[in-house]
């Protein structure tokens, strides 16, 4: 046998080298470890911050979705309730418009009965800028119904739908001529048998012509009879019967005016000024407008907003400006 030593093989010297290798994987291996301790000291901090931040989005978006709170509902109010709030609502607009009077300007029942039908879909204010020329041209039932359509169409023009004006006002003056002597009858049962004259316009003239107790139900009062809980019915008839037995009778007129006045200067059909609203702690519906003091006064119409009224010649005791006439018509050139 060879004594001597055999010098090692390649195969013997490889685990002296992956020794070598492995030393600097251990060293990465524990970069890394040190740095996972250093990350897990920071992630109880970490992960309470991301906790805390959905949790706020989370409360946020709830929110957001959540619908508004409603108020509570009011308990129903017996019909003694009802009538007493009403007859006090009542007194409470008679103080407020101690002037309430009809908005059309009338020197007879003729008069009023046209402008009464001239006002449907328009203003007062543009009936009685109407009117005058008008009731220069025919003072009588007996001078309207000779007309001729064109000139009559072209005389009420300014009030909107004249064709269909002119047709009833015809037909009104023509009956009042053939049937009642040229005069305006004083009841309700000849009144709606006349062109174009319905319950509302046949108490206005009764109410305020013939000193008859009526209900006048235009959009202005069957608005506020519904958002003050006297009725829920939307058909005219109907609210008028239903107001009518919250009243007496001898109210009936002049409850008329107050409701329309309040209707047309603050408790308006889009945007009502609750906040500038006398009556705000009687009224059921209160809310359903501007609640801001300051915004709501700028809502006020009329006299009460510091702006014209609607008659050209106001009674005595209006406090506000009268309105201005109309322009005279362009001359043809």
């Amino acid at each position: 046998m060879n004594d001597t030593p055999e010098k090692p093989t390649a195969a013997e010297k490889a685990p002296a080298k992956r020794t070598t290798t492995k030393a600097p994987a251990k060293k990465t291996a524990a970069k890394k470890t040190a740095a996972g301790k250093t990350a897990a000291k920071k992630a109880p901090a970490t992960k309470a911050a991301t906790k805390a931040v959905a949790k706020k989005t989370t409360a946020k978006a709830a929110a957001e979705k959540a619908p508004a709170k409603k108020a509570p509902a009011r308990k129903p109010e017996s019909r003694t309730a009802v009538v007493r709030r009403a007859r006090r609502i009542n007194r409470e607009l008679a103080e407020l418009y101690p002037y309430a009077h009809p908005e059309l300007d009338f020197t007879n029942s003729f008069e009023l009965l046209v402008a009464t039908v001239l006002s449907a879909q328009t203003t007062d204010m543009r009936v009685n800028q109407t009117t005058p020329r008008l009731f220069a041209v025919a003072p009588t039932p007996e001078d309207m119904a000779a007309l001729p359509p064109e000139e009559l169409e072209e005389l009420i023009r300014p009030t909107g739908f004249f064709r269909a004006k002119t047709k009833s006002l015809l037909g009104l003056s023509a009956a009042l001529r053939d049937r009642f002597g040229g005069e305006v009858p004083g009841r309700l049962e000849d009144l709606v048998t006349l062109p174009g004259v319905g319950r509302k316009t046949a108490n206005v003239v009764l109410g305020n012509a013939f000193g008859v107790p009526g209900i006048t139900v235009d959009t202005h009062f069957g608005r506020l009879a519904r958002r003050f809980g006297w009725t829920t019915q939307e058909d005219a008839d109907k609210v008028e019967a239903d107001v009518a037995a919250i009243f007496p009778k001898s109210e009936w007129t002049m409850l008329s005016h107050r409701v329309v006045f309040h209707g047309r200067r603050v408790c308006h059909s889009r945007k009502p000024a609750c906040g500038a609203c006398p009556i705000a702690p009687l009224c059921p519906s209160y809310g359903e407008g501007e609640t801001d003091p300051e915004k709501a006064r700028k809502l006020l119409k009329y006299e009460l907003g510091g702006q014209p009224g609607q008659r050209l010649k106001p009674p005595a005791d209006y406090p506000g400006q009268p309105a201005p006439p109309m322009a005279p018509p362009a001359a043809a050139s």
